[in-house]
């Protein structure tokens, strides 16, 4: 194979080539690697390349295919990982100066199964700051870019994971999802992602941002190759007390079959009172071509909506605030300078370690937990993600799956919101409310802007039913390819 094959070929493609001999592991790990070298200074998507020990765990997949051995498909297969995501001996920073250093002596459950079935680990990826943000513009080291015009942001919190697989740098990626943060880089980037089930994947290894909606998933450029990715890391887990143990079963033929007789419903109401013209205009056709394959099409509810966004501002930063106090300038962290105190220290330590958003969620976190907002602001909270979740099960009760877009807007230009907090935290309005749901969210693209910038469709599911939103994106994918543009960097 060329080296324009190999950057340009699915996961599945250059499997069947491993195993008939006409590539290696060693061959697609080097193309990758020189071409994520060459193309890194301009995107900034990985934080730390790791080619030494990649090119290692390539010659040891190659002696596997070499015996014939049964294998996975994702064996020999390059996979980069979000920088939130522990990998044994090699830098994890979760983007952040307090964890500049860090190297973990294990590895994230998702990070063994995947070298369990010979999977080869590319490097780590540019993220926000612990996971938030929407931009990847709160990383401590360098804001990546996103590749269809580097001018413009390309998502987040999972933006270089995002962008590494949109540029070809690595044919798949693993990013964590919170309120967005899979699908909706996905979307601005112009690929398959999807945040699987909550429990779904063991989040064992895996910094920690709010622990009732995190969740790890796979980035890839068509649906099965995401699908594939799943089956791996959603395999069993005994150290993540949230894990559901039901790992999602990699099925090809169901993933293919015709989606004749599905029900799609569509809040309209709600897409579009959020959404700008050109976005409303993209969905409105992928709804269209979703009729003309024989689904039904039902326009739906979900009345609490409205409100997930301001429930998931008050939810996660409370468990952030707790999950983050951990990192206090004596265990792993960033420490400068001698102080007169332990609080001192602590104080100086995070004041220096911690970026601004990270500050900002932590006293937002703080504030709503004290003993006289609780009940006004965190309780409320609580009950509201029910009423969430309700909207979600009782409007899956008569449809297979919900379509909005997953952004009101394609990706803005780097800088146009930093100043604003509030309109960045809008960029997550179609997706929050998966998340407080628990349920799973597939992003797939759907073409370009009138400036180049791709579109993306979110698909909501029933708890477990991934398979449904696969066999949903693999129709629209079969007719539109768009997996095929690739972006010039």
């Amino acid at each position: 194979m060329s080296t324009s094959e190999i950057l340009h070929s699915p996961i599945t493609e250059l499997s069947r080539k491993l195993r008939k001999k006409e590539c290696t592991s060693v061959e697609l790990t080097t193309a990758f690697l020189n071409h994520t070298k060459k193309s890194n200074p301009s995107l900034q998507s990985f934080l730390t390349i790791a080619e030494e020990s990649a090119l290692e765990q390539a010659k040891k997949a190659d002696e596997l295919l070499e015996k014939n051995a049964t294998t996975h498909d994702l064996c020999g297969i390059p996979i980069a990982i979000k920088d939130i995501i522990c990998t044994k001996g090699i830098k994890t920073t979760a983007a952040s100066r307090i964890l500049e250093n860090f190297v973990p002596p294990f590895d994230a459950t998702v990070v063994s199964h995947l070298k369990q079935v010979g999977s080869v680990i590319l490097g780590k990826t540019n993220c926000d700051e612990f996971a938030m943000g929407s931009s990847n513009e709160n990383s401590a080291f360098a804001n990546c870019t996103n590749p269809w015009n580097t001018e413009y942001v390309p998502g987040g919190s999972s933006g270089g994971s995002a962008c590494a697989v949109s540029s070809r740098q690595t044919p798949g990626s693993l990013g964590t999802d919170t309120g967005g943060s899979i699908r909706q880089p996905a979307s601005l980037c112009g690929i398959v992602g999807i945040k699987p089930t909550y429990g779904r994947v063991s989040r064992f290894g895996s910094m920690a941002f709010a622990s009732s909606l995190d969740q790890i998933g796979p980035f890839a450029n068509t649906v099965l190759d995401a699908a594939l990715i799943l089956d791996v890391i959603s395999q069993s887990c005994t150290k993540d007390s949230t894990y559901a143990q039901k790992p999602f079963i990699f099925d090809q033929q169901q993933i293919c079959t015709s989606i004749k007789g599905k029900k799609i419903g569509v809040p309209w109401k709600f897409v579009e009172t959020y959404a700008n013209q050109e976005v409303l205009k993209n969905f409105k056709d992928q709804i269209d071509f979703f009729t003309k394959q024989g689904a039904t099409i039902e326009t739906i509810e979900l009345p609490h909506q409205h409100f997930a966004s301001a429930c998931y501002y008050i939810i996660a930063p409370a468990e952030a605030s707790s999950n983050l106090a951990r990192y206090d300038g004596i265990r792993y962290t960033l420490q400068e300078g001698r102080t007169e105190s332990l609080d001192q220290m602590y104080v100086q330590s995070r004041s220096l370690g911690f970026g601004e958003e990270v500050k900002r969620r932590i006293l937002l976190g703080t504030f709503v937990l004290s003993a006289g907002y609780y009940d006004a602001y965190y309780n409320k909270a609580v009950h509201i993600r029910e009423l969430i979740r309700k909207d979600y099960q009782d409007a899956l009760k008569k449809v297979d799956a919900i379509a909005t877009p997953t952004t009101p807007t394609p990706a803005f230009k780097l800088g146009a919101k930093t100043k604003n907090p509030l309109e960045m935290y809008h960029a997550d309005v179609f997706t929050v409310g998966v998340p407080l749901a628990g349920n799973p969210g597939l992003n797939i693209p759907t073409g370009f802007s009138q400036n180049n910038l791709p579109f993306g469709l979110q698909l909501v599911g029933r708890p477990f039913e991934e398979d449904v939103l696969f066999q949903l994106g693999y129709a629209h994918e079969l007719e539109h390819k768009w997996y095929e543009k690739v972006p010039t960097v």
